[in-house]
């Protein structure tokens, strides 16, 4: 049963309520993935200042450091997803919060070595490891744990709202960690994104568990295969979400705009209204239709932002691509969990987000060392014809979905 099945006004009210029961069973997972990414959101604006403006480095190694938290994501996904599957998503997502903990622990220690910029940069580089890891298994978790309370028929509800929550806190956090940051520096920084996930333990443990699926038979390899294109269409569109935690503050200091958090907020609030008016769509009518025509809004903002004369007009560029990117996302998301095996949802969420990080953790160094070449304002437009390229895709997804229902 999918979410293009037509509503009749007999099934309305019960589709409302439906409605408010999904929103209930989600809600304590959206609070817990709230405060656990606030520890993300909170370095987004700060980091790539820390590294170039503290330590010395390029704009090359400003890509490195923000790229190394999704090269660390995407080595754990497979791991996260299993554990899901295998031990529950509950302990997957306490897993994840200890090391988050951990990660800020690190970036504490990293400040220890401030005097020599290159151990300092080996110790962020470790803490941001160790959050990209912490980050897989809660996203990962959450979804899943997510999937199993309100069923795979709202998928692209799960996934639209737990990304809400996630970039609710990108959007208060980048603000906060600029706050943070002009009151005590980035130990200030550092020592939030050590407590956060504490408190975010104490929340996770008392929320009710679900049972694990168990040790499926289904390999890794076969649930690639059925999930691949909607992934490779997720990592081409995502390429414009890095873009904006690599260079969206550092675009705003080249230009002497501020404030610098300005393009990190505008987009997650862009994102989280699009998804809180249309986040349903992807269910009810259909994963790739709505991503072809988001592609394309996403790709218009990338460019808006390249040629960009002022913060203002900065800012609605990012707006346009939270807007296009909000629903990209969850609908390829919906098209992969139509494909996926019912006892490796895990795996498959975890291959899904895969591909997320494999985007994010390419696209920060290479398009940092286009930049440092050619300049930063090149990488926009170069973002957008990676997003276009996403296109084709969604629009064979359609059509398969069309053979599927004739």
């Amino acid at each position: 049963m999918t979410g293009s099945i037509p509503i009749t006004e007999a099934s309305h009210s019960t589709g409302s309520q439906r409605e408010i029961s999904v929103g209930v069973a989600l809600v304590p997972l959206m609070a817990m993935v709230l405060v656990a990414f606030l520890v993300i959101g909170m370095a987004l604006p700060v980091l790539p200042l820390h590294v170039h403006a503290e330590l010395g480095f390029g704009t090359t190694v400003v890509g490195l450091v923000t790229g190394s938290q999704f090269a660390a994501s995407l080595a754990s996904r497979f791991f996260s997803g299993r554990t899901c599957d295998e031990r529950g998503p509950k302990r997957a997502v306490l897993l994840g919060l200890a090391g988050a903990m951990l990660a800020g622990l690190l970036y504490l220690l990293s400040l220890a070595f401030a005097s020599v910029p290159v151990v300092a940069l080996a110790v962020l580089l470790a803490g941001r490891a160790v959050l990209g890891a912490a980050e897989s298994f809660i996203i990962t978790g959450a979804t899943v744990w997510g999937l199993a309370r309100v069923g795979a028929q709202n998928a692209g509800k799960v996934i639209s709202w737990m990304g809400t929550a996630m970039f609710a806190a990108f959007a208060g956090g980048a603000p906060l960690g600029v706050s943070l940051n002009g009151w005590g520096g980035f130990g200030a920084v550092a020592a939030a994104t050590a407590f956060l996930p504490l408190v975010t333990m104490v929340l996770a443990s008392v929320l009710p568990s679900v049972p694990a699926i168990g040790r499926s038979d289904t390999d890794m390899l076969s649930v690639v295969r059925k999930i691949w294109m909607p992934g490779l269409g997720a990592a081409l569109s995502s390429v414009g979400f890095g873009v904006i935690l690599t260079f969206g503050s550092l675009l705003f200091v080249a230009n002497g705009w501020s404030p610098v958090w300005l393009s990190f907020s505008s987009y997650a609030v862009a994102l989280i209204v699009a998804r809180m008016l249309f986040g349903h769509l992807p269910d009810r009518i259909g994963g790739a239709k709505v991503a072809l025509v988001c592609l394309l809004v996403e790709a218009g903002g990338l460019v808006l932002m390249g040629v960009a004369a002022s913060a203002l007009s900065a800012a609605v560029g990012a707006a346009l691509l939270g807007f296009g990117y909000a629903l990209v996302f969850p609908g390829l998301g919906v098209e992969a969990v139509r494909r996926a095996p019912p006892d490796s949802r895990g795996v498959a969420m975890g291959a899904y987000t895969a591909c997320l990080d494999l985007a994010l953790g390419v696209s920060g160094p290479v398009l940092g060392l286009l930049a440092s070449q050619t300049g930063l304002r090149i990488v926009f437009p170069v973002a957008a014809a990676i997003v276009v390229a996403a296109a084709p895709i969604a629009g064979r997804l359609m059509r398969q979905d069309l053979q599927r229902q004739i």
